[in-house]
């Protein structure tokens, strides 16, 4: 493998490119919208087009495409060739600023919730500066936003842009009042942690419901999971060495900071997390990340499974969020310092986050909410339903003492011993972790730790920034017209604390106790898709996004349609796997091996009468029973489905769905599991949990 920092970024069209590339006006003019949001003059297009043909063509690619987001939660792209007749029987290689600006593909083949018909298929994408071009496979790659005819958001990038915007605009307000009039930007910086289950292709590939859904709908527990704690952070298998090898040199060429990697808590799990960015370039690299982890697999011949619980009875994947505020002087807002009590500018945006996160706890549930993701949260390997937030025992004890106006005695930098004279003394950090915390803040930074393996950061950063940003802008509104800053900075802050204190959590989330807490506080636990999506809509957060322009109410209400369809269409593919592998594969697969030891038993009783053939008729009854419970099961399955099917409202379609199809999924995994256990292994016709979870050597 070459030497990192000689591959790093040769395949982006980055800003030490550009320097070298464009003359110096056209550089500085990118450089003013890249910090301002000036729009590029055309002759500024033209000069950046050419150079990025001329770069694009040396490094051997022969096709652009317009790289966009749109609402399926996957990225989306269409080919062009950089070829043009010269009129002569030849071709030249031309690519104009018009083509990189824009490209016009079809607005009404994707999701969009009513905001385009199938008659209605003019859209366009939009070049997004702040995101840098790429290569892959020969191709130009050139990240874009999405949208319709009329101009409405169709993608995850443009609310994502405008609530980055929002963020910006108030955040600088309050910072202003602080004395930093040097600041003219502040951003919201992520850096995502992906995990992932690896499984071997040829296993795959014999389980109808992990190629059609992505997850086991059926699997009897192997004897070993995750209990001994022996997978995680442990040894590497050559193969997935080997296979993260490729997936860094890949992520390393397209200038994606991939940092760390590592065994996750579930056999066959492992984890990737990048470096921080802004929110809209970390999103642009996660969604690469997938991609290049996917197509990686393949040539490793195996597969990448992004879903969020794959197996029952082992962890499922997340994807932890970590999130901060920087400007553009390099200050970090939620840098404590040596002592936070003093630092009343953290305080101050730590009680936006605090109140953001109390009063839109709706709508930050509603962002992660998906099919997948409703296996995963509460199942005691995620964080509950229930947004709370964890801020450790400093700074617990710092909002309590400003709450009840008491002195804080000041405490020094506590050296962490480890008992070990050989190692040195560390300092030890302000809070502690805590992982069953849906939001916890963990230093400088606070990790969301809800969104669901295959879903796009996008969606979950949209609404914290955005319901950040109108924090901030009350809490600019109050102080820009005190007269007194530091009075009513003191009593902002105070009151804050004592309204919205009730979000705050540092105990135990798996705890049972805490849902009969959290409900006494009044705190939201919307515990599935169909119960948070409709949140989305509520009165004030339909106020929220449109005040800050992120989403107009059309654009807000088309995407809670477009997550209500989602989750239907899944779970009704679901269910169908699940009925079609029951009757097609599973029954018939008993019915033969039940009939086999039936023979047997009365092969034993003819050649020997004294034997009981104990082992067969016992299994040959109880196999019958499941059997006939099974198929019993089958029958209220597809009457529930064909019942959804004829269900035209959305939210009574998922509410069905949630409480009719997936019930009785789960009582027909239960009995086709119980039969898998009693089964003959060279009888059952697909790959077990134990040989997909232990597969990869």
């Amino acid at each position: 493998m070459p030497a990192v920092q000689d591959i790093f970024g040769t395949m982006v069209f980055s800003d030490k490119v550009m320097r070298e590339r464009l003359p110096e006006e056209a550089y500085a003019a990118v450089q003013r919208t890249l910090k301002s949001g000036r729009r590029l003059q055309p002759d500024t297009a033209e000069a950046v087009a050419s150079a990025m043909r001329d770069w694009a063509l040396e490094k051997g690619a022969t096709h652009f495409t317009h790289w966009f987001q749109p609402m399926t939660g996957v990225t989306a792209e269409k080919h062009d060739s950089f070829i043009k007749p010269d009129g002569r029987g030849g071709v030249l290689m031309e690519f104009s600023g018009k083509e990189l600006i824009h490209g016009e593909p079809d607005a009404s083949s994707f999701p969009s919730g009513g905001l385009r018909a199938t008659f209605e298929a003019r859209g366009y994408t939009a070049w997004d500066p702040t995101s840098y071009a790429f290569i892959r496979d020969g191709v130009l790659y050139i990240p874009t936003a999405f949208c319709s005819y009329g101009g409405e958001a169709l993608d995850q990038k443009t609310p994502l842009l405008r609530s980055m915007e929002a963020l910006g605009r108030q955040a600088v307000r309050v910072l202003r009042l602080f004395g930093h009039d040097d600041v003219k930007a502040v951003f919201p910086m992520v850096g995502a942690e992906q995990e992932y289950f690896l499984v071997e292709r040829d296993m795959f590939e014999r389980r109808a419901d992990l190629i059609y859904t992505g997850r086991t709908l059926f699997g009897a527990r192997p004897p070993k999971g995750q209990e001994l704690d022996d997978h995680y952070f442990g040894t590497v298998k050559p193969r997935v060495a080997a296979f993260m090898r490729d997936i860094n040199e890949e992520l390393w060429k397209l200038g994606v900071c991939a940092k760390t990697e590592h065994n996750e808590a579930a056999p066959a799990q492992h984890e990737l997390a990048c470096i921080y960015n802004t929110a809209n370039i970390a999103a642009d690299h996660n969604q690469l990340v997938m991609d290049v982890m996917q197509k990686t697999a393949k040539r490793h011949g195996l597969v990448c499974l992004l879903h969020e619980k794959p197996f029952a009875g082992v962890n499922g994947s997340g994807k932890h969020n970590n999130w901060s505020m920087a400007t553009d002087t390099g200050i970090n807002v939620f840098d404590p310092g040596e002592t936070p009590g003093e630092n009343a500018q953290f305080l101050l945006f730590l009680c936006a986050v605090i109140k953001a996160a109390d009063d839109y706890q709706d709508a930050l549930r509603a962002s992660v909410a998906r099919a997948g993701n409703d296996h995963r949260l509460g199942a005691a390997e995620a964080p509950p339903a229930i947004i709370s937030m964890f801020l450790g025992d400093e700074l617990t004890e710092v909002l309590d003492s400003i709450e009840n106006d008491r002195p804080l005695g000041q405490k020094e930098k506590t050296l962490f011993k480890v008992g070990v004279h050989a190692l040195p003394p560390f300092p030890k950090d302000t809070t502690d972790r805590n992982r069953t915390s849906p939001f916890a803040y963990t230093g400088a930074k606070f990790e969301f730790r809800m969104p669901g393996s295959a879903a796009s950061i996008s969606s979950c950063n949209i609404a914290i920034n955005t319901a950040v940003a109108e924090e901030l802008r009350q809490f600019a509104d109050e102080l820009e017209q005190a007269e007194d800053f530091n009075g009513a900075l003191h009593a902002l802050i105070r009151r804050v604390i004592h309204e919205h204190k009730r979000i705050i959590f540092n105990g135990n989330g798996y705890d049972p106790g805490w849902i009969e807490e959290a409900a006494r506080r009044g705190l939201h636990n919307l515990r599935s898709t169909p119960e948070a999506l409709p949140h989305f809509t509520d009165e004030k957060n339909i106020e929220l996004f449109t005040r800050h322009r992120v989403f107009t109410e059309n654009e807000l209400r088309a995407r809670q349609e477009v997550f209500q369809e989602e989750y239907c269409k899944l779970v009704l593919i679901e269910g169908k796997t699940a009925l079609g592998m029951a009757r097609r594969e599973i029954f018939p697969a008993v019915s033969r091996f039940t009939c086999k030891l039936a023979q047997s038993a009365m092969a034993q009783r003819e050649l020997l009468p004294e034997r009981r053939a104990r082992y067969e008729n016992s299994v040959v009854s109880y196999l019958t029973q499941l059997m006939d419970a099974a198929y019993s099961l089958s029958g209220e399955l597809e009457d529930a489905l064909t019942a959804a099917e004829g269900i035209r409202d959305l939210t009574e379609k998922s509410f069905h769905l949630r409480d009719h199809v997936l019930p009785v999924m789960g009582a027909l995994r239960a009995a086709c599991d119980d039969m898998e256990t009693v089964t003959g292994e060279d009888a059952w016709p697909m790959p077990t949990y134990g040989e997909l979870l232990y597969g990869v050597k």
